[in-house]
């Protein structure tokens, strides 16, 4: 311990207390030390002892700053803090050689706390000029540094302090510093911020505790986890921000995550816990009577931040009432919404929220397999056990399953031919009894060959009904062997609902995966034999092992897509939460009503979230379903989520540009992993560039509110969630969410691309269309069509994306910015009903699609029957005939389905189908300006335009006989249209 102050112990006396019994013992210690020690430094010296006896300061390799830099026990726990702190961000140098460094360079080690205390003292009243000279201090003394190591060391701890936007370090109770210490940090100032950059991280830190809260934005929630990687939990924590960021598009916040971890067994974890929540609070501001407030004793250099909300996670399950407790004695604004769930929330295990997320995922897998889940036998593998919420809820939603085996962290089980009902109804016992590990399962109700077997054993036997099962050869196995051998089993489906990395790419290291307690079992995604991963758990895979079992035709989405109920559940509770404190408050709304309300709208917000689920998995299978197609799309809206947004396509795990062409050259498009990336980094960015426009704030989007919340709290808050804190980002994020839904990823920067509109513009149209002709409507009667396959279904929903393309396109060409959407609305609407009637569900496939190339033309027909005076039928019963013979709806639906090599093509492609639109109207609009509207009046026509009507249908009838169309052909069309229009534009006393 001395030796920690340059001391070594020379001698030691005790003094003579036989005189006096009770007196104390006095011992005399002396020193040998090779520095000159001053007054103040004993001084020092006293108070860290002190310090340490209170057990408020650790007395270490970090204790020698205090005399080698002049400085006080207290200055050494905020080095020791950033030093840890920097080692979290990849700076892997041991703690011995940061410190041994800082004790070579002792004036840097002054240089940066005057700088932190210029930067944060509350009494400091020339803070500027301050800084500045702390600054420049700093500067100086790493210019002067002569090695790469010593240079990265002072820049990192630089940065902390720059980087830093507030910090407890100056709040107390009652009069003493905090017994730990909270840093916001805004990242991108770090030194070394890493390859995930979020946008705020606060770092706690404790003698017994530390961790990490990211977020990706300012509105951000997402868990919080008892960390078992104490060397490397910031890589932990931003690795799963990433994945939440992806997993929260269909919600209000952006993603985050924290971790902690115990430095002291000594501590429960719900110590550790409370440390960490109460640092969290210490360095967010609140809202008092709507009005932003900062923390007392903290200086702050950022924008207002009050926004923190928190959700259980692996090993911090229970604890959301200890983190609301903790808010309410801060009296924080958002009271028991700070931590969703808990005894005032909604309970997932209860309602088996995330499983039946999930669950919808598989079932949509599996209809693509033309496999009924739900009443056909499907064996299963998984990763859980039945006392688990995912593992055990989803392996009670169909009674056609055959659990064949399973493993967690102290079982594997295996069932060979288990019977359906009688396994159902032992996992249901299991699920209900609290505690309970496959260890419960009643043997006999295994069939032959089966058995339960511990983790721990050193090796296991398995049967030949064993060794069948799961397509192996050995009889004796060790247990991770047999974990291997059921991951690898060849079966319908295999369901993820533990904690761990499982399977990683054939080309990733088993550190890549970045799970090493799973290193031993886990295997290459080229050993996958099963049809279908449901992904109940996070990290089951890694997203490059999705994408090479998703192109070897395994189905697969991402665990951002497959388990998004938990989260989106959440959020909505706590957005209610928010609502509804604000009637307590307003319409003295009692606390019990309250809950009751929320309560009884369980159900209501059930159905709600497992729709988003079922839409995001459908957006996927649609944009999978023409994923050729769409590839150079596809490839254009990476290209410019890299240029524009700053996207990483290698932290994504998007092709390359190398990649991206194999595809093309193969005739193939993105699989479902890297659509799910794409959609919702594609609803990220429409919600940010909406929020940062006046769209949400269009009273013509006020219901998309109301429709958010449970009808029961829509209805007693009425108009005044309006005026809820998060307003503007529930309207942009279910605006985002159903627009990329229906339109698909990729759709909004082509048109941005082809026509210079922006975000907002599109989303105007879309809003127009949408409601003009009851889009929401024609989607679900599609979905909802028992007689049709599920190939045809997606056809015809890709038809009405279609539609939703051109029409959306055609709005943009003729409206100026912004388009006022009630005007359109009204203009449109009224004829629209009269001329395309209410959409047929019962029509044929066939049928169906020519309806909605009536609805395409819609617009145009309506303007032209404007123009020329006449109504909308007549012009278009025109259209129909004329086309009858020119057949230039066929040309535009071909050219529909071109796909484009490039980018230019695809602008070309575009502008080439418009062109052909525009001019079939202008004829059209032509023949009725001769007031030509009978069929022998139309024959006149005929005669009188003979050669030009047969040069044009030449041209098409060859097109058709070799069934092609591409740009230059379908040029060639516009080409020969203008020369007919030319012709039927003459004066009728001209005609031939």
């Amino acid at each position: 311990m001395f030796e920690n102050f340059d001391l070594r112990l020379a001698s030691v006396k005790s003094s003579d207390s036989s005189r006096d019994e009770n007196a104390p013992a006095r011992i005399q210690v002396a020193f040998r030390t090779n520095r000159d020690w001053r007054k103040d430094d004993l001084r020092r010296l006293s108070e860290a002892f002190e310090a340490h006896s209170s057990g408020r300061f650790v007395i270490d390799d970090y204790a020698r700053l205090i005399a080698s830099a002049d400085t006080t026990w207290r200055n050494v726990e905020l080095i020791r803090a950033a030093c840890r702190f920097v080692r979290q961000t990849g700076l892997v140098l041991s703690e011995i050689y940061l410190v041994d460094t800082l004790v070579r360079y002792p004036a840097f080690v002054a240089a940066l706390i005057e700088y932190f205390e210029a930067k944060f003292d509350p009494a400091e009243r020339f803070r500027d000029d301050r800084l500045v000279r702390a600054q420049e201090q700093l500067a100086s003394h790493i210019d002067s540094v002569s090695t790469l190591y010593d240079d990265r060391i002072l820049r990192s701890l630089r940065s902390f302090v720059s980087a830093c936007v507030r910090t407890n370090w100056y709040q107390s109770v009652d009069g003493a510093p905090k017994r730990y210490s909270a840093f916001k940090l805004n990242s991108r100032d770090l030194f070394h911020p890493g390859p995930v950059i979020p946008y705020r991280e606060i770092f706690v830190h404790a003698d017994d505790m530390e961790g990490i809260h990211a977020r990706s934005g300012a509105v951000a929630r997402g868990g919080l986890r008892f960390s078992d990687r104490p060397e490397d939990y910031r890589i932990e924590v931003l690795g799963l921000m990433k994945t939440q960021q992806v997993k929260n598009s269909p919600i209000v916040p952006v993603g985050a995550k924290g971790a902690f971890v115990r430095k002291n067994t000594n501590v429960t974890p719900q110590q550790a816990y409370s440390t960490f929540i109460s640092g969290l609070l210490d360095v967010t501001d609140n809202i008092v009577d709507g009005i932003a407030v900062h923390p007392a004793d903290t200086v702050v250099h950022e924008p207002p931040d009050a926004y923190l909300v928190v959700a259980a996670d692996k090993g911090t399950a229970s604890f959301s009432d200890l983190a609301n407790s903790l808010a309410r004695t801060k009296k924080f604004w958002l009271g028991d919404g700070f931590a969703s769930g808990g005894s005032r929330g909604y309970d997932h295990k209860a309602m088996g929220i995330t499983a039946r997320g999930a669950w919808s995922c598989v079932r949509r897998h599996f209809e693509t397999l033309h496999h009924d889940i739900d009443r056909e036998p499907t064996t299963v593998v998984g990763i859980g056990d039945m006392s688990g919420d995912v593992f055990g809820n989803g392996m009670l939603l169909s009674r056609s399953l055959r659990l064949i085996a399973a493993f967690d962290h102290r079982h594997i089980f295996i069932d060979p031919d288990p019977d359906e009902s009688i396994s159902y109804e032992e996992r249901r016992r299991l699920f209900v009894t609290p505690g309970s590990s496959w260890a419960d399962y009643n043997r006999d109700a295994i069939s032959p060959g089966g058995g339960i077997w511990e983790r721990s054993s050193a090796q296991i036997q398995l049967s030949s009904p064993a060794r069948k099962l799961l397509d192996i050869d050995e009889v004796v196995l060790s247990p991770d062997a047999v974990i291997r051998a059921i991951l690898a089993a060849p079966v319908d489906l295999l369901w993820n609902g533990g904690i761990g990395t499982y399977i990683k790419a054939t080309i990733e290291t088993h550190r890549e995966a970045a799970d090493p307690a799973n290193d031993a079992v886990r295997i290459n995604a080229d050993q996958l034999r099963c049809r279908v991963v449901g992904e109940g758990g996070n990290l089951g895979l890694t997203q490059r092992a999705r994408v090479e079992y998703a192109l070897a035709g395994g189905h697969v989405n991402a665990d951002f897509i497959d388990n998004a109920a938990g989260v989106a559940t959440s959020d909505l509770e706590v957005n209610s939460k928010i609502a509804l404190d604000a009637a307590v408050t307003s319409h003295g709304l009692s606390p019990a009503v309250r809950d009751a309300i929320l309560a009884d709208a369980t159900d209501e917000v059930a159905a709600s979230v497992l729709q988003i689920c079922e839409n995001q998995s459908l957006a996927i299978s649609l944009a999978e379903s023409n994923a050729p197609r769409l590839l150079n799309r596809h490839e254009r809206h990476i290209e410019n989520l890299e240029v524009e947004n700053g996207i990483d396509r290698s932290t994504e795990f998007l092709p390359t540009v190398g990649e991206l062409t194999g595809r093309a050259e193969a005739g193939r498009g993105l699989t479902r992993p890297e659509i799910a990336v794409l959609l919702a980094l594609s609803k990220n960015i429409v919600k940010q560039e909406l929020l940062s426009s006046n769209v949400p704030d269009d009273a013509q989007f006020y219901p998309l509110l109301g429709s958010y919340f449970p009808a029961a709290i829509s209805a007693r808050i009425g108009d005044e969630l309006r005026t809820h804190p998060l307003a503007r980002e529930i309207v942009a994020t279910e605006l985002a969410d159903d627009l990329i839904n229906h339109v698909g990823p990729g759709l909004i920067h082509q048109l941005e691309e082809r026509l210079g509109v922006t975000t907002p513009a599109v989303a105007r149209a879309y809003a127009v269309i949408r409601d003009v002709f009851d889009v929401d409507t024609v989607w679900s009667k599609v979905i909802a069509r028992e007689d049709i396959s599920n190939t045809e279904r997606l056809a015809l929903l890709r038809t009405v994306q279609q539609f939703i393309e051109h029409t959306a396109s055609w709005i943009l060409r003729r409206r100026p910015p912004p388009i006022d959407i009630a005007a359109e609305i009204s203009r449109y609407k009224p004829r629209i009903r009269e001329l395309i009637g209410e959409f047929d569900q019962a029509a044929t496939v066939d049928e169906t699609v020519e309806r909605l190339s009536l609805w395409t033309q819609a617009f145009d027909l309506i303007e032209t029957a404007q123009r020329r005076g006449v109504e909308p039928r007549t012009v278009s019963d025109i259209l129909y005939t004329t086309d009858a013979v020119l057949h230039i709806g066929w040309v535009i639906a071909k050219l529909d389905s071109y796909i484009a090599a490039n980018r230019w093509e695809s602008v070309a492609a575009a502008t080439t189908r418009d062109a052909l639109v525009e001019r079939q109207h202008v004829l059209v609009g032509s023949i009725v300006g001769h007031e030509i509207f009978l069929d022998d009046e139309l024959a006149t026509w005929q005669r009188s335009c003979a050669r030009a009507i047969q040069r044009l249908t030449a041209i098409v009838a060859q097109l058709r006989r070799d069934d092609l169309v591409d740009i230059s052909r379908a040029c060639a069309v516009v080409t020969e249209l203008d020369v007919l229009i030319r012709e039927t534009q003459a004066p009728s006393d001209q005609w031939a």
